[in-house]
């Protein structure tokens, strides 16, 4: 009966799939599954939700609730994080308001920019903490870490604990399912092969049946086709020849072609939807509530498989049945052309032995180029936390190419400051 740790299980509609996806496996329908969370109201209505999803699949497993990060952890085999550290009050916030008084605005500000950056100075002093539980309660777990920044998160962990990880994100097959969708072909007949960083990963083959789906793809731009919400892919497609994971909100900040003060009409021409994530936040939080009223109403829940690797990952460890995720990981030999030690999004295969990333070789160099503006940025945040040295962080948001093709050094530097001022004691000093 393996352990399962949800550290931030307070995510409740999040943790419902989660825990739906691995009940409904029967070699797993008896985990333990422990929930965690600071937020007790919350936590308590993921454990109503937990005993629903259990009587629903007809499991018998048990489900924990605490508030005690270390007796989750006790024993546990897996540890999923789904953290928010200062929550979308104050922290998320804070990194859209502040930036927006300098012009500088985001669409999500969750994994790059100025926003990414300070979202990973709040979380990867609390993840190391949780990494220095695990050290002493459950040496030999799996982490599987659903939060962002993805990337930053994962290459810290990497160099500074001994903890197995993996970073997890749905970029891959989500938007290989869209693609489908925009050719008319049934998603799972899509053969695909996918390398770079989370967020920033391309699609090095997409195919049907042995049929190569670029050209078809590219047509898709020149007849204008594609969704009103997807037009920054497609822009890049043209430019780089290859598709990125990422959705077009999230891309669009990753560079500093689109959210320019100097050309304020490509907001409307490429469909930019600025603060999205605050929108989503609102609506998640109302989702929330909502969830909340039904399970103290007694509402029945209906569960429903998800495309998250997270149950995916554990029923291959278990069980030995091999499978194929994409995985987050340190690039030990995996990409050629992007610097060893740096977080690399790869095909792995899962079994008894764990997670096997696959060595893909060397991106095209267009790839590789464009996702290494990225990787500056996340090489100097992490050493920022580590070292505790602030001129990592300027350093990190001068390298940013949506914050510097906006906003001057001076205002780089005041802006980071008042940032910091802003977030207060959840971010560890630094000198």
């Amino acid at each position: 009966m393996p352990k399962i740790a949800f550290i931030g299980a307070g995510s409740t509609v999040f943790a419902r799939n989660l825990m739906g996806d691995i009940l409904s496996y029967p070699e797993l329908a008896d985990s333990h599954i422990a929930l965690m969370d600071i937020d007790e109201e919350r936590l308590r209505t993921s454990e109503m939700v937990g005993n629903k999803v259990r009587a629903a699949l007809g499991a018998s497993n048990k489900i924990s609730a605490t508030t005690d990060r270390r007796e989750a952890l006790q024993g546990a085999d897996y540890v999923i994080i789904m953290i928010q550290v200062a929550g979308y009050k104050p922290g998320t916030v804070i990194d859209f308001e502040i930036p927006k008084k300098y012009g500088l605005r985001q669409t999500i500000a969750d994994t790059l920019g100025i926003g990414g950056i300070f979202r990973a100075l709040r979380t990867i002093p609390v993840l190391l903490d949780i990494a220095k539980d695990m050290e002493e309660l459950c040496p030999d777990a799996l982490m599987l870490n659903y939060t962002n920044p993805m990337a930053m998160l994962c290459w810290a962990m990497n160099r500074a604990t001994s903890i197995k990880n993996v970073g997890l994100c749905h970029s891959v097959q989500g938007t290989a399912g869209e693609l489908a969708r925009d050719l008319g072909i049934p998603a799972e007949e899509i053969d695909y092969r996918c390398a770079g960083i989370n967020h920033m990963a391309f699609y090095l083959s997409f195919q049907h049946k042995g049929r190569d789906l670029y050209p078809d793809l590219q047509r898709v731009y020149r007849e204008q086709r594609m969704p009103a919400t997807n037009r920054v892919r497609y822009e890049m497609l043209r430019w780089l020849g290859y598709f990125v994971t990422e959705s077009s909100e999230h891309f669009s900040e990753y560079c500093p072609y689109f959210i320019r003060r100097d050309r304020p009409e490509l907001i409307a021409q490429f469909n930019i939807p600025l603060d999205e994530y605050i929108r989503r936040c609102e609506v998640q939080i109302e989702g929330w509530e909502r969830l909340r009223s039904e399970m103290l109403a007694d509402a029945k829940i209906e569960v429903k498989r998800s495309s998250e690797y997270g149950s995916t990952i554990i029923h291959s460890c278990e069980t030995g049945n091999p499978s194929v995720i994409y995985g987050n990981v340190d690039n030990q030999g995996l990409i050629d052309n992007l610097p060893q030690g740096c977080c690399v999004e790869v095909p792995c295969l899962v079994d008894r032995n764990g997670i096997q990333p696959t060595p893909v070789g060397a991106l095209p160099p267009q790839l590789a180029a464009m996702i290494m503006t990225n990787v500056n940025v996340q090489s100097l945040t992490v050493e920022a936390v580590l070292t505790r040295k602030k001129d990592h962080v300027y350093q990190a948001a001068m390298m940013d190419p949506h914050t510097s093709q906006d906003l001057p050094l001076d205002s780089i530097r005041s802006l980071v400051d008042n940032l910091f001022e802003a977030h207060g004691d959840w971010i560890p000093p630094m000198h």
